[in-house]
């Protein structure tokens, strides 16, 4: 269980000394220190949009342990947007389902999607090493076709100096240190991130006085793969709630919630943590099965923020920007969010096609889907561990009423589960010309939805894109982008009824990140080339 600084699940760029640590610092327009989901998805993106990116990691490739388990349908949708999507829902457990029990009894079960005519499911359960190194594959494949990215393994940022456009940046390596330059420096090493305090820039937020085990079980079971979440659960020593995933290779994560006054050690033994789930699988199976530990930990529920993600050149993403309790799979998969914002826009200002306050926008934006998730979080943080009897049993109560009536279900919080975040109403978005459906207003992510033999969202690509639906558009060339048409003359009734409601055609502008900039009943393309320019931030 114990692992060495340098042991991975997967060695996926070794240690490999280049040129420029023998010379003058070089200067990149884009350093991002941390290979992680967040640094990966980042560089691979700006990379397929021809904007270099070098990435530096303490590590030689995917770290041990599951860690991040649940990736939900938007992570799914961009992964597959930059091609590495595929390979993790091949490898990954497809679940949609969840069940609440309360004691022994069953509560309610609910459906994530329940609607078909969508590429992705609404969740798979996969470890964390294999997301990173499907987005190095994924890397690699790109680097082949000519894309700008490098991966620089064993290489440790030990100190930072800001100058204001640039950041000089001092890096150890098995050879020694040597420095380099950045035009912009991001940040996506972690909730600890050194970055953050060698920069002397606070992380405020909430510790909830609770503390959850984390017990990855290797075995053979006929559970089925859906989400089961206890409250009160009827098995000993689980404490006041526990939840059971399905992972891939037969790995089931299981957490028990201990309490706050506990002795790490003592928990984090062995024998205590199978006695835990000895009793969890005798509950459900009626036997205990054989099985193996393969990684445990305990975690502190905490949520906790940046007060500003952007700090002149250096940018923030990811965990090292924001924290939350992991019931609700909000953490990984609001990072990837967030390099989905901050990648377009980097490349544009980087392109001379934006100007720098561009990314002030990156970090209004994300403060906002920060502030979002902190606040699910918080609330289920609070429902699932009662802090007074009262409290409990208004828990209790809501628990009860849930089981028999479906509008107290969702009042129910074992943890809300990640979703798209919308910027309705934010500046960079234009007018909404269409009476169409909410869900693809302005501001709005575009949902999924069969287009011939595949699906729309695998048309739109990385860039600025005009959707006519029932109607024709051409091309718009405005401040230097093309947005792309895509003609859908007749569209099917799923894509009818998620794009265009009542009205008989619509056209739609979409920036890179799949956000819907906005909407129109007619094709004008001076109306587009104005959206275009709200969208850059130059409207």
């Amino acid at each position: 269980m114990v692992a060495t600084r340098y042991q991975t699940a997967f060695k996926l760029y070794p240690y490999k000394k280049v040129e420029a640590q023998d010379g003058a610092a070089v200067r990149h327009p884009v350093v991002i220190v941390g290979g992680g989901p967040i640094g990966l998805a980042l560089a691979l993106d700006l990379g397929l949009k021809g904007t270099p990116a070098l990435v530096l990691d303490d590590h030689d490739g995917a770290g041990l342990g599951s860690k991040a388990i649940c990736f939900a349908k938007r992570t799914l949708d961009i992964a597959n947007r930059m091609g590495a999507g595929q390979a993790m829902v091949d490898k990954g457990v497809v679940w949609n389902v969840g069940k609440v029990f309360h004691d022994d009894r069953k509560v309610f079960d609910f459906n994530l999607l329940p609607e078909d005519g969508h590429r992705n499911p609404a969740f798979i359960n996969l470890q964390q090493p294999y997301f990173e190194k499907y987005f190095v594959d994924a890397i690699t494949d790109a680097q082949a076709k000519g894309a700008p990215i490098e991966i620089r393994g064993r290489n440790c940022v030990t100190a930072v100096e800001n100058h204001g456009d640039f950041s000089t940046l001092t890096v150890d390596t098995p050879d020694g240190p040597y420095q380099i330059e950045a035009d912009y420096l991001i940040a996506c090493d972690g909730a600890r991130s050194p970055i953050r305090d060698m920069m002397g820039l606070t992380f405020d937020g909430r510790v909830f006085e609770d503390n959850f085990l984390i017990a990855d079980v290797h075995m053979k079971a006929d559970f089925p793969t859906e989400r089961w979440f206890w409250f009160e659960p009827p098995f000993k020593g689980s404490g006041q709630s526990a939840l059971l995933h399905k992972q891939p290779d037969d790995i089931w994560r299981i957490d028990f919630q201990l309490g706050w006054d506990i002795d790490r050690d003592h928990e984090l033994d062995p024998d205590r943590i199978r006695a835990r789930v000895d009793a969890m699988l005798a509950s459900q199976a009626g036997e205990v099965p054989q099985y193996e530990l393969e990684w445990t930990s305990i975690y502190t529920f905490q949520c906790r923020r940046m007060e500003k993600f952007r700090h002149g050149n250096v940018i923030f993403a990811g965990d090292s920007a924001h924290q939350v309790s992991p019931f609700g799979a909000r953490g990984a998969n609001s990072g990837v969010q967030d390099t989905d914002n901050l990648a377009w826009k980097l490349d544009l200002v980087l392109k001379g096609l934006a100007d720098d306050s561009l990314l002030d926008t990156y970090a209004t934006e994300r403060e906002h889907g920060a502030d979002e998730n902190i606040l699910n979080s918080t609330r289920a943080t609070d429902f699932l561990t009662p802090k007074s009897e009262v409290s409990k049993s208004f828990r209790n109560a809501v628990l009860e009423l849930a089981n028999k009536h479906a509008f107290a279900r969702p009042l129910v919080n074992s943890g809300r589960l990640s979703v798209p975040c919308n910027y309705v109403g934010f500046p960079l978005f234009g007018e909404d010309a269409l009476n169409g459906p909410e869900a693809t207003q302005p501001g709005m992510t575009c949902p999924d939805a069969p287009f011939g033999d595949s699906f729309v969202l695998e048309h739109l690509g990385g860039g600025f894109t005009v959707l006519a639906i029932g109607c024709a558009a051409t091309d718009v060339d405005a401040h230097g982008i093309t947005a792309k048409a895509l003609n859908i003359p007749s569209p099917s009734g799923a894509l009818k009824s998620r794009y265009l409601g009542g009205a008989a055609q619509a056209v739609y502008l979409i920036r890179p990140d799949q956000h819907v900039v906005a909407r129109w009943a007619n094709f004008d393309a001076g109306a587009i080339a104005a959206a275009i320019q709200t969208a850059i931030g130059k409207g």
